[in-house]
């Protein structure tokens, strides 16, 4: 109690304000002030710098000068590896105070804001920047740059070419900005253009030393379907696929592999565009070099089919010398056929040596010569006057061309087709690739023709008609074709002959139609020609004559004897009386024939 009454009052206690409870209030607000006073003063949604306090692999603490420290991802922060306590550090301001009253900070959208801005200073500047490759994409790799996810394109990671993506996925490395889309906010960067610009003033000092001829070691850097790009230390040279070997090349990776280290030779080299021309094969000695010596015309040698066309076929008979077998050399046959009718691309084939040019390095083969020329005894195999059946080729207005065997051509006039049947077109008796047998009627060696006959397979039948069909003799036939001049009528003995329209009126005044069979009268044959003229109306008209003439015997008779009486009438008025006799004889036959 005694310790009490020491006590002093406040002499600035506020009695009132503290009898209605608000003294602790306005203390509060008071201390709340003075304690506002000494933080920074930040606002949300605003970009502030701040100063890392800790951090460990999830997060970054920062320190902004506030009541309340922010805690960043340490994702955030992959583009600089080396973060440290005591680095100052953008940040952006989200939010002062969540749920949990927790500071909320960004220091990749802090980054953003000034991004842009930096990343277009980059570019102009050529300045270096450091960035983080996030992942892969298609074509490429995503990197974190200030913040922006910025395009790698895979061409663009080293000089080399880059078989493994993944093993960048991770890395911070230094690019250089190469491209800005504006419109819609996409960068490129490159690692490559860092190294080039080494590479260059590299590349210039070894081309000023190169020479053609030279030999160099290199390291097969690319492989493509033209070519081979060998790496020479800096600088790339070009082996394109016809200087790789002597011999045919159709994919490059048959005589190289990736990162193989081959000796090359310097063909070809220009300063200005960098391009280097190399060759592999120059270093070895050129096969026709090594062709055996006594190799001649009229061999024979085996090879293997590396190229065809339509007018023929390379054949390699050994690595870098090939011939070509002109497809004229294929077959005897003189007919225009296509190379790949005979041979494949792979085949191995059999040749003879047909010409032999060392010093052009030529050389032409033939493989019809394994086989005799057909032409060569042709009066043997092919006398005139054998029978053989041929195969139809073609035809022509005037004939057919057929083929004995391979080799042996004919022709059939359309004259030689039929002894009696006009054929105004070869397709009206026969079809292509048809057999038909035919004799041979005259051999042309020198044009490798045969004259040939169908026909004179049968006896001639017009030997036979001209016997038949005589003037005036009378047969039966069939109107088989009308036409405008006339009509075709088949005879029933065989042959055909033909009868104009006015030989076609019917007894009855009408005209014959097709089809119909009636009786006709030869008006004229004629065995040269073939022609055999013919009438159905002379059939009745002739008959209808001898009819009319013809007269009862005993009419005749009386006319007879009239025609006598008035001979001797006539022969008496002007005869002598020495002619008596001869009267009396005259009518003593007269009397006898009553």
């Amino acid at each position: 109690m005694s310790d009490l009454k020491n006590v002093q009052p406040l002499t600035d206690f506020n009695w009132e304000e503290f009898e209605n409870g608000s003294s602790a209030n306005v203390e509060k607000l008071d201390l709340e002030k003075a304690y506002d006073e000494t933080l920074n003063k930040i606002q949300e949604h605003q970009v502030v710098e701040g100063t890392v306090i800790a951090l460990d692999k999830k997060e970054v603490v920062v320190n902004i000068g506030y009541k309340s420290d922010g805690i960043i991802p340490a994702s955030e922060f992959r583009y600089n590896p080396d973060l440290k306590v005591g680095d100052k550090v953008e940040v952006y301001v989200e939010n002062q105070e969540d749920k949990k009253g927790q500071l909320v900070l960004s220091h990749r959208k802090a980054r953003l804001n000034k991004s842009w801005d930096e990343v277009n200073a980059a570019l102009e500047n050529e300045e270096i920047i450091q960035g983080y490759i996030k992942c892969r994409t298609k074509g490429g790799m995503i990197v974190d740059v200030f913040g922006i996810e910025a395009f790698l394109p895979g061409s663009q990671i080293d000089v080399h070419p880059i078989r493994d993506y993944d093993v960048f996925v991770g890395k911070t490395m230094e690019f250089k900005v190469v491209k800005i889309n504006q419109e819609f906010r996409n960068v490129v960067v490159s690692h490559k253009a860092l190294i080039e610009a080494e590479l260059e003033a590299q590349k210039k000092e070894i081309i000023s030393h190169l020479e053609k001829g030279q030999v160099l070691e290199g390291t097969v850097k690319n492989i493509t379907s033209y070519g081979v790009f060998v790496d020479l230390g800096g600088v790339d040279g070009l082996i394109h696929i016809t200087d790789l070997s002597w011999g045919r090349v159709s994919d490059p990776h048959e005589v190289v592999t990736l990162d193989q280290k081959i000796n090359v030779v310097i063909l070809d080299f220009d300063e200005e565009k960098k391009r280097i021309a190399l060759g592999l094969k120059q270093l070895t000695p050129h096969p026709w070099d090594a062709l055996n010596a006594d190799l001649k015309v009229g061999d024979h040698v085996m090879g293997k089919v590396v190229v065809i066309a339509d007018y023929g076929a390379f054949v390699e008979i050994q690595p870098g010398v090939e011939g070509l077998i002109h497809v004229s050399e294929m077959s005897w046959s003189q007919h225009l056929r296509s190379a790949q009718e005979f041979m494949h691309v792979g085949d191995e084939v059999e040749a003879v040596i047909l010409t032999l040019d060392r010093d052009e390095r030529k050389m032409s083969l033939g493989i019809k010569q394994l086989k005799e020329d057909p032409w060569e005894a042709i009066e043997t195999k092919y006398p005139v006057g054998s029978k053989h059946t041929a195969k139809v080729r073609n035809f022509t207005n005037f004939g057919i061309f057929v083929e004995l065997e391979e080799g042996v051509d004919g022709l059939i006039h359309i004259s030689d087709l039929s002894w009696t049947k006009k054929v105004k077109h070869p397709s009206e008796f026969t079809t292509v690739g048809a057999d038909i047998d035919v004799l041979v009627l005259d051999i042309d060696k020198e044009n490798r023709r045969l004259s040939l006959g169908h026909k004179q397979l049968e006896e001639n039948p017009w030997d036979t008609y001209e016997t038949i069909y005589t003037p005036g003799s009378v047969h039966a036939g069939k109107i088989t074709q009308m036409m405008d001049k006339g009509a075709v009528i088949t005879l029933n003995e065989g042959g055909e002959g033909f009868a104009t329209p006015k030989h076609l009126v019917k007894e009855d005044g009408s005209q014959a139609q097709q089809g119909e069979e009636l009786e006709f009268k030869v008006i004229e044959f004629v065995k040269e020609t073939k022609r055999i003229i013919l009438s159905h109306s002379r059939t009745f008209e002739e008959g209808k004559d001898e009819v009319a003439t013809a007269k009862p015997a005993h009419k005749q008779q009386h006319t007879a004897h009239k025609n006598e009486a008035t001979q001797i009438n006539n022969v008496a008025a002007g005869t002598s009386l020495g002619d008596l006799d001869v009267l009396a004889d005259l009518k003593a036959k007269m009397e006898k024939g009553e």
